[in-house]
């Protein structure tokens, strides 16, 4: 016994910052950037790594790139397509990307806004989805999104795939855009909606966010997942609620606006999140913005912790393969655009591996 008591009072006298180390061996750090701001991974069935910047730090040295085993980022793919800049052509270069993503065929679905800064309006005929082929690293096809269908002040945030279609969410111009694979045709649908447009202001650590002309930030439709059977498609405005529609009244041209927003569910009151996945059971993981945390929401719309870590600030678009999570952690209201033009961000900046199965919690 009295062993055993000095054993306890050991333990009780142990640093905080030990006690802090064995909590990070769930975080497991697997890439760095010092330079410049990313905001989403995307892994290929064989481990080939893909990140996308954004312009909202200045402009990167790429807008997609693939970091290889060495943890260098090297501009993807070869060629002009991230080497544009004002004045060139923008059918056949990215001008400003948000979201990569893998999808129909194995390949590599790149968005790009068409915006070449933040803020900024879209440039004609430069908002697209670029398909890449992995099997040779080439384009496969191009989509450009319309002027009909992506808007000046439009922000195309994100994709997802079912059956023939692409959803993509405008955080810009509240509304989703349905695209056809096969034809290529794309259309807005819930423009405007109640679901689409954003109304709460962003909270990270007790700070609200603010735009760049100071006034507080708000981001319409931004996170969407797709049920594993297809069915539903998920959806929100960055800073929440969560609501969710069925696929078949988005892919049918002939159901009336009216009658789709109707059909609109609200599924859950979320916090602003960073990023979502979706796992093959229908479980949520939701990136919490105000308390640097990942959540996960079962399908019967329970709640649960998976880890709270500070190191997890600001995490975005995040990737769900083989049991684990890969976050990207993006520090996006740490940006200057944010904060009156001074940076705040604390480099470097990490994509961090989570072992799902090992830490969830109740």
């Amino acid at each position: 016994m009295k062993l055993r008591s000095i054993l306890k009072a050991l333990l009780l006298c142990l640093p905080l910052s030990f006690a802090h180390a064995q909590k990070a061996d769930t975080l497991v750090s697997v890439a760095e950037e010092r330079h410049v701001l990313w905001n989403g991974v995307s892994l290929s069935g064989t481990g080939r790594m893909f990140v996308n910047y954004p312009m909202i730090t200045p402009r990167p040295h790429a807008s997609v790139a693939e970091v290889n085993q060495a943890g260098v980022a090297n501009p993807f793919p070869a060629g002009e397509w991230n080497a544009w800049h004002p004045g060139k052509p923008v059918e056949t270069a990215f001008v400003g990307t948000n979201a990569v993503r893998f999808g129909p065929e194995g390949d590599l679905w790149v968005v790009d806004t068409g915006s070449p800064s933040f803020g900024a309006e879209v440039l004609p005929h430069a908002a697209k989805i670029v398909q890449i082929n992995l099997n040779n690293d080439n384009v496969r096809r191009i989509y450009p999104l319309d002027a009909n269908v992506v808007l000046p002040k439009s922000y195309v945030d994100d994709i997802r795939f079912h059956g023939g279609k692409a959803y993509l969410t405008d955080a810009g111009v509240p509304g989703i855009i349905v695209l056809d694979l096969a034809t290529g045709r794309a259309r807005r649908v819930l423009d405007h909606d109640k679901s689409t447009t954003g109304s709460s202001t962003i909270s990270v650590d007790g700070v609200m966010m603010r735009g760049p002309d100071g006034q507080p930030l708000i981001i319409h439709a931004d996170q969407l997942e797709v049920s594993p059977d297809g069915r539903w498609l998920y959806f929100q405005p960055l800073a929440g609620p969560l609501y969710r529609v069925e696929t078949k009244l988005l892919d049918d041209p002939s159901v009336p606006a009216a009658g789709l927003s109707r059909s609109v569910e609200l599924w859950y009151q979320t916090n602003a999140l960073g990023g979502t996945a979706m796992d093959s059971m229908g479980n949520l993981y939701l990136e919490d913005l105000a308390n640097d945390s990942i959540l996960k929401l079962s399908p019967d719309r329970k709640l649960t912790t998976v880890i709270q870590d500070h190191r997890l600030h600001w995490a975005d678009a995040p990737w769900l393969q083989d049991g684990y999570l890969y976050l990207p952690v993006a520090q996006i209201d740490r940006a200057s655009q944010f904060n009156g033009g001074v940076s705040k961000i604390a480099w470097p900046l990490r994509i961090y591996r989570l072992q799902l199965t090992s830490v969830e919690k109740h």
